[in-house]
């Protein structure tokens, strides 16, 4: 018996040896069916919470972004169906004067408008976190105005840039200078709305500058310090390298925001154009071409063509913007 045993565990047959291996499997296998079962638990108790917002992205963002592409190949109506036309509309886009040239008032909008809520927004937060007498009094005059509706910010400033009792010009005459035409000067029209969108808007960049520099490390400070470094050296060799990330996300956020101007120009004109046309944005004149002119079709067509403007306007600023880090970690 000893002699058979010896034999069978110096073959690798031992049977008890067997019988902890068959056990081993049995429990491996067990205990891989039990974690199986508890991520298809897992996934499965997970699915309430996800349907519903898959059901209101398919509704209020997948169908209306598929339904206007089918439109914009159509000649569709308000006033009754069109046929299809295929690719007519986006010739006729293509070749409309009227669409490149309210493009352009956009990009001229978006180009005056960002550098200026960037740099504003850099300073008022610089001003807080330096420590400015009247902490609480700054924090909320700089971002009370971000919580007013456009509508109210409108009416504001149209009687402060109104040309005969308005707030602004009555002060100019006052100082011996002459009346300004803010909203119907061809020269001035687009930079008033420019004022207008930095006073409302730059809250929201300043909260995100004032987050970031309460998050730079005091011990680079202190260090610069023991350095002998003052302030101007460790603004330009702390601060603002420090900022880099939020610098560019503020600026890529502000463009996109810019290049969809419509509610402060359609409310400060009554829905005009400005003097001359000159503060129209293709937002505007896809808005008027879809429900006043009544082409829906067309009107999609130059939806998608800006659309696509925005797209590539942002992935080329990215790209112009992205760090020699990042563009080492992408290679």
């Amino acid at each position: 018996m000893t002699v058979r045993t010896a034999a069978n565990t110096a073959a690798g047959t031992d049977p008890a040896a067997a019988s902890t291996t068959r056990t081993g499997r049995r429990a491996g296998a067990s205990r891989s069916a039990r974690d199986s079962s508890r991520a298809v638990r897992r996934l499965g108790s997970g699915m309430p919470f996800v349907i519903p917002f898959l059901i209101v992205a398919f509704l209020f963002l997948i169908a209306p972004i598929v339904y206007g592409l089918w439109l914009s190949f159509t000649e569709q109506s308000l006033m009754g169906n069109g046929g299809w036309v295929g690719l007519a509309n986006y010739v006729e886009a293509f070749g409309d004067a009227t669409m490149w040239s309210t493009l352009g008032h956009t990009l001229a909008f978006t180009l005056m408008s960002t550098i200026p809520l960037v740099l504003v927004a850099l300073i008022m937060a610089l001003l807080v976190y330096i420590g400015i007498p009247g902490q609480w009094f700054w924090r909320l005059s700089f971002f009370a105005p971000y919580l007013l509706p456009v509508a109210v910010v409108v009416q504001i400033w149209t009687w402060l840039f109104n040309s005969d009792v308005g707030f602004i010009n009555y002060w100019l005459v006052r100082f011996g200078l002459d009346k300004v035409g803010w909203l119907t000067d061809v020269n001035v029209a687009m930079w008033s709305m420019v004022i207008l969108t930095v006073w409302w808007t730059v809250g929201f960049n300043f909260l995100l500058y004032l987050s970031s520099l309460q998050a730079i490390p005091d011990l680079l400070y202190e260090a610069a310090e023991v350095d002998g470094a003052g302030f101007w050296r460790k603004l330009f060799s702390i601060t603002l390298p420090q900022l880099r990330g939020t610098t560019v996300l503020v600026a890529t956020l502000q463009v996109i925001a810019s290049l969809k101007i419509f509610d402060q120009m359609f409310i400060a004109f009554a829905g005009g154009s400005g003097p001359e046309g000159s503060t129209r944005p293709i937002l505007q004149y896809i808005y008027d071409t879809g429900f006043t002119n009544y082409r829906m079709g067309y009107a999609s067509a130059m939806s998608y063509i800006f659309f696509i403007v925005i797209i590539v306007i942002t992935v080329a600023f990215r790209f112009l913007t992205r760090s020699r880090k990042d563009a080492n970690n992408e290679r």
